[in-house]
């Protein structure tokens, strides 16, 4: 028997200091995970995951400096420029998604910003997706208000954009479009009616106080991303981040504690974990569902990064008893 729980009944603040974020992560391990683990339960079924799937719609040659990113125009990585993708290539890979269980389906392109040639080619990928009874996803840069809304008239239902890291550690990670930027296209993408989908990339040579100022400004938006996509660092070779021998991973631990504030903080949103799976263990992947983490990407590839297998997601969540959502269902177990 489960029982609906009402999102208006739970608190959301948007008005999150810095000093309260980074006194969060100073929490001892298990006081921040029982926190974290007792507000995933206030909205969510605590043994379930919803499953989206990425694919690149169109690959290489961007003109931002993103350090971290195969496809910018300016790294030396060995990735070749592809145009978009057909339509009927996109829809047959939805309909493979939906059959491995899948219930949303993300589409990506290498851009700066769409141009209007393209548009009529990604509505009517956004309307043939819906088609199939899937939620809809695309990230395609920056996007203008007149942009925005012509992908939601066509059934989308979520935008991507990631603010990547904090303000203040920005400039380190992209120098080609501003902080400012990102946050224009969140505001345009929210004042349509599309659902927000934002997160960012740990390990990327950021400081606590950079990753706890990241999760702030998430939750201080206006209204929280509905998801928040959290990447742990994939080092591409031909990347400047890629070649940077002295950048150390990131803490295992210390990335389920960034997991476990952005589900204190953005209690109504799903947390997902993206980039950097597949170097993760079963156990960090455990303590990461356990710190409130309620989303992944299936599938071989993340755009243009190695996954997980789709039968090594199936063998662990059989381990540790987890349901693979059909649709976003608000329920508590």
């Amino acid at each position: 028997m489960t029982s609906r729980v009402d999102k208006d009944s739970i608190e959301i603040r948007n008005n999150w200091s810095l000093k309260e974020v980074e006194a969060l992560f100073d929490l001892p391990f298990n006081d921040l995970l029982f926190r974290a683990q007792t507000t995933h339960r206030q909205r969510f079924d605590p043994n379930a995951v919803q499953v989206s799937t990425l694919l690149s719609i169109k690959t290489g040659g961007c003109s931002e400096d993103c350090k971290y990113c195969s496809q910018s125009a300016r790294n030396s990585s060995e990735l070749e420029r592809e145009k978009l993708v057909e339509v009927e290539t996109v829809l047959k890979a939805a309909v493979e998604a939906k059959r491995s269980g899948s219930s949303r389906f993300c589409m990506g392109a290498a851009w700066r910003n769409p141009k209007g040639k393209d548009m009529e080619q990604l509505l009517t990928m956004v309307s043939g997706v819906k088609a199939l009874g899937m939620e809809s996803c695309m990230t395609l840069g920056m996007l203008s208000h007149d942009q925005a809304e012509k992908l939601k008239k066509a059934g989308l239902d979520y935008y991507n954009h990631n603010l990547d890291t904090s303000e203040s550690y920005y400039e380190k990670v992209v120098t080609t479009r501003t902080y400012q930027d990102r946050l224009d296209t969140l505001e345009n993408v929210r004042e349509v009616g599309l659902n927000v989908c934002s997160g960012g990339i740990v390990g990327m040579g950021e400081s606590r106080q950079d990753r706890a100022g990241l999760l702030a400004t998430l939750a201080n938006l206006p209204k929280q991303p509905d998801s928040v996509p959290i990447n742990r660092l994939v080092k591409v070779a031909g990347t400047e981040l890629g070649e940077m021998d002295d950048l150390e991973e990131l803490d295992p631990l210390e990335f389920v504690r960034t997991i476990a504030v952005a589900r204190i903080l953005m209690p109504i949103s799903w947390v997902r974990l993206s980039a950097g799976r597949e170097t993760m263990s079963d156990e960090l992947q455990a303590l990461c569902y356990s710190a409130g983490a309620n989303s992944i990407f299936s599938g071989e590839r993340l755009l243009t990064t190695p996954n997980v297998e789709a039968g090594s997601d199936a063998e662990l969540f059989n381990k540790l008893g987890l349901k693979v959502l059909s649709g976003e269902e608000v329920v508590l177990g």
